[in-house]
């Protein structure tokens, strides 16, 4: 009965210095920036690890007031390539610690 709760307390201890840790990357990754640009690097977005643009820099080239829709277009990839790198990193980061807990 004892040997049990030895364990079990060993195993909080665990969690919880893995828990420690995943905040601190998790601090960490939220301090950084992640760039995206759009293929040709017209456009360019950026954003905090909390998913918050801080920047959105548009070439003059990109911008054809007969062509609205190819603006949109270079704005969205930019975006979106940005935050694929924050999944991106994420999954890599803090996978190593959800990656085996049920429910994650």
């Amino acid at each position: 009965m004892m040997r049990g709760n030895r364990n079990m307390g060993n195993m909080m201890k665990q969690m919880k210095k893995m828990e420690k840790q995943l905040a601190e990357e998790q601090k960490i990754m939220e301090s950084k920036t992640y760039t995206g640009t759009s293929p040709d690097e017209l456009v360019k977005a950026t954003f905090t690890g909390k998913r918050e643009m801080t920047d959105l820099t548009i070439d003059p080239k990109a911008i054809d007031p007969d062509d609205p829709d190819m603006l949109s277009d270079l704005i969205m990839a930019a975006v979106n390539a940005a935050l694929k790198q924050i999944d991106d990193e994420g999954k890599q980061t803090l996978g190593k610690y959800t990656n085996n807990l049920p429910g994650m």
